[in-house]
């Protein structure tokens, strides 16, 4: 059970990477972006893409970081993969949202077109990479690490953990300091408001998308080196995401991130008791009984 908690862990980190940028979108754009999950899937194939064959043709070597199973051209591939996935979010948001948000649409079409555009991305990867499982480094053993209470973890995992540490405490330090994250802060919390003080909402929103992408792109890097990658991986953590959203409250950074882990955390220990392909199961259950529960989550005010 001990390793299961641990496991829950990393697979929560995973989680609470695309819960926070879900939630920063929705606190600012107001809306349900169903296509957040494959965002994460982009992300992960850009790197793909980068790693076996764009950096490969330039001549990075394929170095490994033992006892880690990747190595240089992946810490090249991780920001850059950020970067480019962040801007396909935001000429998304020019393209589709921008225009729905202008003739004033209601929350029922943003969220279809979210849809819309999380098929359009899946099918563009299945056309690129096929539908196939795919690996960064096939064939790399990844030895673990032996902890107390029989607990094993791999180096990888511990690398997981730590990237998920360094990304929230640097987008939390942004938030908190720069003129920018400020000026975020205050539009999530009143946009009229915001736009009448002077502060540029479009731009606003541009950042919102871009941060929101480079977060997912993230999310699937991660679950791409420890796990593999599949067309349907960020679709498949489309309900993990939702529920620790609304678990943690909507609109609330923090919240989505203890949100993430505790979701992670649910659907490893459940494997304890249950087959592994019901953990989607689980997260929808706790999504369910928040709503029913507790429907502005557990950092929102008295329902």
């Amino acid at each position: 059970m001990f390793e299961l908690f641990v496991y829950g862990l990393v697979l929560g980190g995973i989680i609470a990477l695309g819960a926070v940028g879900l939630t920063l979108v929705y606190g600012i754009v107001r809306l349900a972006n169903f296509a957040h999950g494959d965002l994460m899937t982009a992300g992960a194939y850009v790197a793909l893409f980068m790693v076996t064959d764009l950096l490969a043709w330039i001549g990075v070597p394929d170095t490994i970081f033992f006892p880690l199973s990747f190595g240089l051209r992946m810490v090249i591939a991780f920001p850059v993969s950020m970067f480019l996935v962040g801007i396909v979010a935001i000429v998304v948001d020019r393209i589709l949202y921008r225009k729905l948000r202008d003739k004033k649409s209601n929350a029922v079409i943003m969220a279809m077109s979210s849809l819309g555009a999380a098929f359009i991305l899946r099918m563009i990867i299945l056309i690129l990479w096929g539908a196939d499982s795919l690996f960064y480094r096939p064939g790399v053993l990844r030895p673990a690490i032996d902890l107390p209470l029989n607990i094993k973890i791999r180096p990888d995992q511990v690398f997981i953990l730590v990237a998920v540490i360094v990304l929230i405490v640097t987008l939390h330090l942004f938030l908190k300091n720069s003129k920018m994250g400020k000026a975020m802060r205050a539009t999530a919390d009143n946009t009229d408001l915001a736009l009448v003080s002077g502060i540029n909402t479009e731009r606003i929103i541009i950042w919102t998308w871009g941060i929101g992408g480079a977060l997912a792109a993230a999310g699937g890097i991660l679950y791409g080196i420890d796990v593999q990658l599949h067309p349907y991986m960020g679709w498949n953590f489309l309900i993990p995401i939702f529920a620790a959203t609304i678990l943690g409250t909507i609109g609330n950074m923090y919240g989505a991130l203890v949100g993430g882990f505790v979701i992670g955390v649910a659907q490893q220990m459940s494997t304890a008791f249950l087959m592994p392909t019901y953990k989607p199961a689980v997260a929808f259950v706790i999504m369910i009984l928040i709503l029913l529960i507790r429907p502005k989550g557990i950092f929102g005010g008295s329902s």
